[in-house]
């Protein structure tokens, strides 16, 4: 089952590891597109009723692509090592807590019926942020090493932003998972709270004002989320600007 993961690119040419690289990062930054629009633009009905027939079906087709997602991770990270003990490790925690938490949480038949719901999806997130973690440092080291503006170099630096967003967006369900209501809003927990903590994480990082009152913990991490975001976009814009094209390239 987890053959592919063995078939690592570290053998691939320097040529062969961009195209495969860009078309990685280009893949997650699609799916990260779509997850967040999703999650933005069609919550409502789900903050409304999480069980009418309109919010099983969102819930199930953001599920499809929150399990791709993960999946083009564990893909993209076999771009920056060849480790095999860890991709094993990721990948099989990746495995577990998907699909553990699509059986116990699927809108129309739970497969898995799980009494401490709390307890479930504070497993799931503890276990996927840490990951999210991994692949964003891996990315970044990625992004600032050579010394060419290429392709996959701009999708990585779009795919860290949004994967920055999304993760803190974990962050903040964890959080507020632990601590109900930790938003300062009274949120189902699960899809609907989840939904919630993406779109407060993506307006820190869009410097909009969310209109909530969270905890002064969230709050703190707010900070923190916010000042990121700038950082970022001044290193990473005065890292791509101060590379030289491939093309432009003294020949050696």
């Amino acid at each position: 089952m987890f053959n592919f993961l063995f078939k690592f690119r570290s053998s691939l040419t320097r040529s062969e590891l961009q195209k495969e690289k860009t078309k990685d990062y280009r893949n997650v930054v699609l799916i990260q597109i779509i997850i967040i629009v999703f999650g933005l633009t069609l919550s409502g009905p789900i903050l409304e009723d999480s069980k009418s027939d309109l919010s099983k079906f969102i819930i199930t087709v953001f599920s499809f692509f929150g399990a791709l997602y993960t999946y083009l991770l564990c893909d993209l990270l076999r771009n920056f090592t060849s480790n095999k003990t860890l991709l094993t490790i990721i990948f099989t925690l990746l495995f577990i807590t998907i699909g553990i938490g699509i059986l116990s949480e699927f809108p129309y038949y739970r497969v898995i019926e799980v009494e401490n719901r709390q307890a479930l999806l504070l497993a799931v997130h503890g276990l996927l942020f840490p990951i999210e973690i991994t692949v964003i440092a891996f990315a970044i080291r990625d992004i600032f090493s050579g010394s060419n503006l290429t392709p996959d170099k701009l999708w990585g630096a779009a795919c860290v932003f949004l994967m920055v967003g999304i993760s803190f967006g974990s962050l903040f369900d964890l959080l507020t998972i632990a601590n109900p209501g930790g938003l300062g809003a009274t949120i189902e927990l699960g899809f609907p709270n989840y939904s919630e903590c993406v779109t407060y994480s993506f307006c820190i990082l869009g410097g909009v004002d969310p209109g909530l009152e969270p905890t002064k913990l969230i709050r703190n991490i707010s900070t923190i989320e916010a000042v990121w975001g700038t950082l970022y976009g001044m290193l990473i814009i005065g890292k791509l600007l101060s590379l030289p094209k491939m093309e432009d390239a003294p020949a050696k």
